[in-house]
């Protein structure tokens, strides 16, 4: 099996040389960069397999390299930030990260992260995460399920509104296809945490709700409802 092939944009020295040690003796490749600018070309050089992106870094910084990613690529991006209270762990969601790390780290941590992400994108496209194909409702007709203008291809990955293709990141779509799964069911934020991101532990529902904004900007804004104290939950 061809190794993992991981962009690592840090600028701090000492952390990007330890982190890429690190990463290596569990097996992946990894392409470091000092600063936005050489990362942005060697993710285009080379399209790695997933890319993390500490948020202070020169030239373009963190969050404007993902943006950036994000326009040419759904490759996963994990966000490192120094402080787990910070508006750049929200900025960097918003530009479309999949997850993020707090520095600093525990190598085994990151690691745990890293193919928590890549296990959620390796599935994208076939067998969700209960290790089966997706459960189809009583209103499927081979995968498909309609809500409304929305229809969701359970089996073709695809998403239409008012007959015009959506376009999801893999992330997305796992989060739109546990609702799709439970329409007019609450589902938690923890709950889709451990479904969608593969939290077996507590996690920042920051994460849940940006996503969620961002799947409703795509979908509807009236699409996903909230459930004050509770959850989310799919308008049927």
């Amino acid at each position: 099996m061809a190794e993992t092939h991981v962009l690592f944009v840090e600028d701090d020295d000492v952390i990007r040389e330890a982190t890429q040690l690190a990463l290596e003796r569990d097996g992946f490749r990894v392409t470091a960069m000092p600063d936005g600018l050489s990362g942005l070309d060697a993710f285009r050089a080379s399209r790695p397999d997933i890319a993390l992106l500490d948020v202070m870094v020169p030239g373009l910084d963190g969050v404007s390299l993902c943006r950036r990613i994000r326009d040419e690529s759904t490759v996963p991006v994990i966000m490192l930030s120094a402080r787990a209270d910070s508006i750049d762990v929200v900025l960097g969601l918003e530009a479309g990260a999949d997850d993020y790390v707090t520095k600093p780290f525990d190598g085994a941590v990151l690691v745990a992260r890293i193919r928590a992400v890549l296990r959620r994108f390796g599935h994208a496209s076939g067998p969700d995460a209960r290790g089966g194909a997706v459960e189809k409702s009583a209103a499927a007709d081979d995968g498909l399920l309609r809500f409304g203008d929305l229809e969701v291809d359970t089996e073709g990955m695809e998403v239409r509104r008012a007959g015009e293709p959506v376009a999801l990141t893999p992330t997305e779509m796992r989060l739109l296809l546990e609702f799709s799964d439970a329409p007019g069911t609450v589902l938690s934020r923890d709950r889709l945490l451990e479904r969608v991101w593969d939290y077996g532990w507590g996690g920042d529902t920051r994460v849940v709700d940006v996503h969620v904004q961002r799947l409703r900007g795509k979908i509807g804004q009236d699409r996903i409802e909230t459930v004050r104290g509770f959850g989310y939950k799919l308008r049927g």
